[in-house]
């Protein structure tokens, strides 16, 4: 089974910007969809982003123009860069393939 490893989360002020890293054991990461989820206190875990084996992406709404996810093949890892980010984007962020999940990563924006 895949495992995956988040990293990058942390404190910032609103209007600031974190990227976040997904890494993946085993070597046929490149084929998959990589998921970007979110979960806030009290909230039910939402999708944020999906990149796909052929680069292409998907975001929610509410973080649409603001958020950028890409993929390093060659490294078994996917980027997650937040920018513009809002007291609403804190939570712990978490990223899925096929049907593991990563331990998830902190993100708290706060002044």
């Amino acid at each position: 089974q895949v495992q995956l490893v988040e990293s990058g989360g942390g404190l910032v002020q609103p209007g600031g910007s974190l990227r976040l890293s997904c890494a993946a054991s085993g070597s046929i990461f490149r084929i998959y969809v990589v998921g970007w989820y979110r979960q806030a206190p009290g909230k039910q875990r939402e999708l944020v982003a999906r990149i796909f084996p052929d680069w292409s992406t998907n975001y929610a709404d509410s973080v649409k123009g603001r958020f950028a996810s890409s993929r390093d093949n060659a490294k078994n890892t996917v980027y997650l860069q937040m920018n513009s980010l809002k007291p609403e984007d804190t939570a712990v962020y978490y990223c899925k393939m096929q049907d593991s999940w990563g331990q998830g990563t902190q993100v708290t924006v706060s002044s």
